[in-house]
């Protein structure tokens, strides 16, 4: 008898033993770095970690991982994801694997985008993981209800980290992914403020560029955990763009030092994630 979708989703999940959705309220805030450094840093201090990017109109996991061009497999469980590391502690899925060039556009309705991620949950062969870190679109569209859907029923499921920038153009989207995750009853981890201050690669001094602050004030006043500010280092830019780890390359960066302690949380938190609150 052919397995409903529901228990395929059920078998695959049962296997990961911690699920993390990150969220943004808008895009350019960097959801999807903060994805990849808060996955490299898990798997760096010693947990099996998968990360499913299913930003399907801007899938960016491949290039910030250094993976960009692989190949995806299918063994007999399933597709297989694209190792990073030799000693396979970190593995990733994206469309971006699925598509001839990586400036094809992919121009699809939202049926076809909720069967694309519904088949990633269902047909990843991750194998048994501690944590899959899941980088979602912007905003709050019907991929995010099909993917809240999915983790709903599953122990395991920790809840969702939101990515913000400091200005007020950014927290005001960020309230209404709160909210989102309310109505849904997906648990909030916490907020994390990105590119929180420049830092200069000349003087090493940091310039606001976007305001300071935010992002944290907006966790205190929401009774959400601020998880951390990232500061915006032109060295790690640039060693995503050149396809590799930022974290591993540039260690000694205050914005690494930053998301390897955001992931340590994440780690504490071990799969109680706090009462979610709304804002006023």
């Amino acid at each position: 008898m052919a397995q409903q979708p529901d228990e395929a989703v059920e078998r695959r999940l049962a296997q990961i033993r911690h699920k993390i959705l990150v969220l943004s309220g808008k895009g350019g805030v960097g959801k999807s770095t903060v994805s990849a450094a808060i996955a490299e840093a898990l798997a760096a201090s010693g947990h099996r970690v998968g990360l499913l990017d299913i930003d399907v109109c801007g899938p960016s996991a491949p290039q910030l991982l250094g993976v960009q061009g692989h190949q995806v497999h299918q063994c007999a469980d399933g597709w297989l994801p694209v190792y990073v590391d030799q000693e396979q502690r970190l593995s990733v899925m994206s469309i971006g694997f699925l598509l001839p060039t990586s400036t094809e556009a992919v121009i699809w309705r939202g049926p076809k985008k909720h069967a694309m991620i519904k088949q990633f949950i269902t047909d990843v062969a991750w194998g048994p993981l501690d944590f899959l870190v899941i980088d979602a679109p912007p905003g709050t569209t019907d991929e995010h209800i099909t993917i809240c859907e999915c983790l709903q029923a599953q122990q395991g499921t920790d809840g969702a980290v939101i990515v913000t920038t400091p200005q007020e153009v950014a927290l005001a989207d960020v309230r209404k992914e709160i909210s989102f995750c309310r109505k849904v009853k997906m648990p909030v981890l916490g907020i994390v403020e990105n590119m929180s201050g420049f830092i200069c690669s000349n003087c090493s001094a940091v310039h606001d560029l976007f305001g300071k602050g935010g992002g944290e004030q907006l966790a205190a006043r929401a009774k959400l955990p601020f998880l951390g500010a990232v500061p915006l280092d032109p060295r790690l830019t640039a060693a995503a763009d050149a396809g590799k780890l930022p974290l591993q390359s540039v260690a000694d960066s205050p914005a690494s030092e930053a998301l390897r302690n955001i992931a340590k949380t994440i780690v504490t938190q071990g799969g109680r994630p706090p009462e979610l609150h709304t804002t006023d």
